[in-house]
């Protein structure tokens, strides 16, 4: 006998109803994502392939492609150390100003990223109690890389760490205290117990501080001094082409950025797909190679 499951009549819409609410949803990203995407590629090829890969290949183009890059790299693995490490800490222990690192850690959401980037001026610019000691060592902070880095880390810093949390927390420390009583050392708890548990997660997390990376404009620009070059990102690059009216150039290198978010976007899709999908249906010979076999009861 087959069970037909319907749905309460209090949560069932008539027809009309859904496809009203479907027709608005698809014209809103018509408009504010589809539209908008579409006329940026449309402009970066308006005058031909050529203009387009000189606009591209330039060497202020390629500096603050390779600039992007680096800035990219260096923020994630320190996020992703920094994220692992609170996280754990967080999730699998009690301590005294818990809430507080908690607190912290929210910290960039709440603040506008060109008072983040105004924030380094005043603690490494030419005003600050730190600049004579600067001077003195030759280093060089606000208008230079390691202000962009710094930018970047404090606008990124929430990602992987809030995408941790919630996950450590549901999982608990079960597994954990279990490898500890059976004598695994910390490292070897984490590496083999706590890691392989957040990999997706982890993965995750990383694909969103990556792409804010990336994309990051207001406390880059604040801290980067504008220099052609030297230290202009992808985003702030395209702010001057445009701000000279290099309107085709311009579109030209945004459209690298739309192509990074599209990838993003591939592969946090496909990330969400792996995280969904069983580990018996992912490879179910990696399971029958497993010389332990956990089993856990099915929820409802």
């Amino acid at each position: 006998m087959t069970v037909r499951h319907t749905r309460p009549d209090h949560l069932t819409e008539p027809r009309w109803v859904r496809g009203i609410l479907l027709g608005v949803a698809l014209v809103f990203l018509a408009l504010f994502l589809l539209l908008p995407l579409a006329t940026v590629f449309v402009e970066a090829f308006r005058k031909g392939w050529k203009l387009y890969l000189a606009a591209v290949t330039e060497p202020d183009a390629v500096s603050a492609i390779t600039l992007t890059l680096w800035v990219a790299a260096i923020s994630l693995v320190i996020n992703m150390v920094f994220g692992v490490s609170a996280a754990w800490a967080i999730a699998k222990f009690e301590f005294r100003g818990k809430q507080l690192l908690i607190t912290l850690i929210d910290l960039p959401f709440s603040v506008s990223p060109v008072v983040a980037g105004l924030v380094f001026v005043l603690l490494f610019g030419s005003q600050s109690w730190l600049w004579p000691t600067l001077q003195d060592h030759d280093l060089k902070i606000v208008y230079a890389v390691p202000g962009v880095v710094l930018a970047t880390l404090f606008v990124t810093f929430p990602f992987i760490a809030r995408e941790l949390i919630p996950l450590m927390q549901a999982q608990g420390s079960e597994e954990e205290q279990a490898a500890l009583t059976l004598g695994a050392s910390g490292w070897q708890i984490f590496w083999r117990v706590t890691l392989p548990n957040i990999k997706w997660g982890l993965l995750y997390g990383a694909i969103l501080c990556n792409a804010r990376a990336m994309g990051e404009f207001g406390a880059v620009s604040v801290v980067s001094g504008h220099v052609r070059g030297l230290t202009n990102t992808l985003t702030l690059h395209v702010e001057i082409l445009y701000g000279e009216y290099q309107f085709a150039a311009s579109f030209a290198v945004a459209s690298l950025l739309a192509l990074l978010a599209l990838l993003t976007l591939v592969i946090k899709s496909i990330v969400e797909w792996r995280s969904a999908t069983p580990a018996d249906a992912l490879d179910p010979f990696e399971t029958a190679a497993a010389p332990i076999a956990v089993s856990r009861p099915a929820t409802a």
